[in-house]
């Protein structure tokens, strides 16, 4: 099994945008129209550092293509300013993790510098019970070095069969779809 890499993932943002810019601006004005509905469910809440819009976008589409429904705050409610920590932020935060299946923390090298990663985790983990880490890595069969407490998820990874669950080293894997979904 390998992880997906980050140049897979910015090639896949990088092939949908229309002119090939990698700035969470450039991202977000591509997006602004976009609204969404106050009670629309998703199969994933997509957590993840601020600085990795390109990244993230490309995430995004991949999942999608995989036939998830994926919330991604800044592309679902660009309105808002992750920037700072407010109440209001919060507020719609938990919402749209409420209305969520699973949550998958895309770690990167930015994660250690998000101020909600570890809260959304933490929230989620909470409310629902079903997280599962996704370690982004420059080459696919790379070890992966995260924070210890991440190592309390399930890994997704990269098979033969698609996207899989990676939880104890000692039982086969379980196709994401199937964690996801029930």
């Amino acid at each position: 099994m390998a992880f997906l890499t980050l140049q897979e993932v910015r090639n896949k943002a990088r092939s949908k945008t229309s002119t090939g810019l990698e700035s969470r601006e450039a991202l977000n004005r591509q997006f602004q129209f976009d609204s969404i509905s106050p009670d629309k469910t998703y199969d994933i809440f997509l957590s993840h550092a601020f600085l990795d819009a390109e990244t993230i976008y490309g995430l995004k589409i991949i999942l999608e293509e995989a036939k998830f429904s994926v919330y991604v705050d800044w592309y679902e409610d660009s309105h808002l300013d992750r920037r700072k920590v407010t109440k209001k932020t919060a507020e719609i935060i938990r919402k749209r993790m409420k209305s969520c299946k699973s949550l998958i923390c895309a770690i990167t090298e930015n994660s250690g510098d998000s101020k909600w990663m570890v809260w959304e985790l933490g929230y989620f983990d909470g409310f629902r019970g079903k997280v599962a880490i996704l370690g982004l890595t420059e080459n696919s069969e790379d070890g992966f070095q995260s924070q210890e407490f991440l190592e309390l998820y399930p890994f997704v990874e990269r098979h033969d069969l698609g996207l899989v669950m990676k939880d104890d080293p000692t039982k086969p894997a379980k196709l994401l779809r199937d964690w996801v979904k029930f």
